[in-house]
């Protein structure tokens, strides 16, 4: 194994970059979260885990000023980020539109999108991107993007998941947790990844340390994590996590991923951790909006530990946006009328995510604006997956698909960083 990750330090220092971004692309093509939601084979036999009971609640219509118009800025987007003009184009087009939100992608397979000292100083990235005169992406998507008067929240897109030949998990293989089997990798929407311990008290200060540099360099409107921000249930069988487990339940770690008491324990742990970073990012900036984008709870909760119940019942999320990545609109609309998103939007600003194509997998403007119809009606507001697929990709021409958006969002819809 030390052989091999000299090996692989070896190649990640020589390779060309510019092969290295194409492959690196090709994975983010890949890595769409539609593909997460797809139902997954259970590794290890088991009962059905139940998903705590939520009893309904009526719907209650969000206020204009809180409605979320997004879109995210995935690694796709990053040749329009690292364009001055074609940043400043996206931002006039969205405001003209309407849109009020953007989440730029800042966290992607074991790199940043911005110059970081953390970075650095882990010695985790060779490289640092750059606009194409060798300017701050990120500060000039937030300077053009707030003079437009809309919200910027950037988006840790990888959370915990980080790629397994990546500098940071060459160079912390301690901080990785593994399975039962003793693997250190599963099989993603983005490929063969490994996992950050969300329990380890180190790999959770570097991404404490990443988020609150964000907060502090940049006029950001607040922070997003995602469905990554999580931790596959068949993980969690390390060294240390288990000497965790057992010092605090004086029991032996399960055998079987899926046992009920196993998986709230890790979590819980999950929550806590989220519960310290918000009380992180408020304390450097308190108007700071704690953004997070799961799949839906049963899904998030049974194969990825993800709470966010949870979350939004003990006030750690200030916005919710529920992926909800259907073609079928009946099915979509299953999804967001549950009662944990009805719950969840009595409480804070609520959307969901909507899918707008990839190069392979063109969305009509028809099945968008459905979809975001569907959301509207019931008092959500909407993100969409991805920015080039609103009218750069897409089966109709630009023109067509803009005027669709208008047709969705024919008054301004101003949000603030603090309700």
């Amino acid at each position: 194994m030390i052989k091999l990750r000299s090996w692989f330090r070896h190649w990640r220092k020589t390779i060309l970059m510019p092969l290295f971004l194409a492959s690196f692309v090709t994975v983010v093509w890949a890595s769409t979260p539609a593909i997460a939601q797809m139902q997954r084979p259970l590794l290890f036999p088991s009962q059905p885990t139940p998903t705590p009971t939520v009893q309904p609640s009526p719907v209650v219509p969000q206020i204009p000023r809180t409605e979320i118009r997004g879109v995210w800025l995935t690694f796709n987007d990053l040749d329009v980020m690292k364009d001055r003009t074609k940043v400043q184009n996206a931002v006039d087009q969205l405001g003209r539109l309407n849109f009020n939100t953007i989440y730029p992608v800042v966290w992607n397979s074991g790199y940043v999108t911005y110059p970081s000292a953390v970075a650095q100083r882990q010695g985790i990235q060779p490289f640092v991107y750059r606009g194409s005169d060798g300017h701050d992406i990120l500060a000039d998507v937030v300077d053009r993007a707030r003079r437009r008067g809309l919200l910027v929240v950037p988006w840790f897109e990888f959370g915990f998941m980080i790629p397994f030949t990546s500098e940071l998990a060459l160079n912390h293989p301690d901080w990785l947790t593994q399975q039962r089997n003793g693997d250190q990798t599963s099989i993603s929407g983005a490929g063969e990844v490994a996992w950050l311990n969300p329990f380890h008290p180190q790999v959770q200060q570097f991404i404490t340390d990443l988020v609150l540099e964000v907060v502090t360099q940049y006029n950001v409107d607040g922070i997003q994590f995602d469905d990554n921000m999580s931790l596959p249930r068949e993980f969690g069988y390390d060294a240390y996590t288990r000497a965790l487990y057992k010092r605090e339940t004086k029991k032996d770690v399960p055998n079987n991923p899926a046992d009920q008491a196993w998986m709230r324990w890790r979590a819980n742990k999950i929550t806590a951790f989220m519960a310290q970073l918000k009380k992180a990012v408020r304390d450097r900036k308190p108007n700071a909006i704690f953004s997070i984008s799961p799949n839906y709870y049963d899904f998030a909760y049974k194969f990825h530990l993800q709470d966010w119940l949870a979350w939004v019942r003990q006030g750690i999320a200030d916005e919710l946006i529920v992926q909800v990545y259907r073609p079928n609109l009946q099915s979509f609309i299953e999804k967001i009328s549950r009662p944990e998103i009805q719950e969840a939007q009595k409480r804070i600003s609520t959307g969901v995510g909507v899918f707008t194509g990839q190069r392979t997998n063109p969305v009509s403007i028809r099945q968008i604006q459905e979809q975001t119809r569907a959301a509207q009606e019931r008092g959500l507001g909407v993100a969409y997956f991805y920015y080039e697929s609103l009218w750069d990709i897409a089966p109709e021409p630009a023109s067509d698909r803009q005027a669709g958006f208008q047709a969705l969002f024919p008054e301004p819809a101003t949000r603030l960083a603090q309700w």
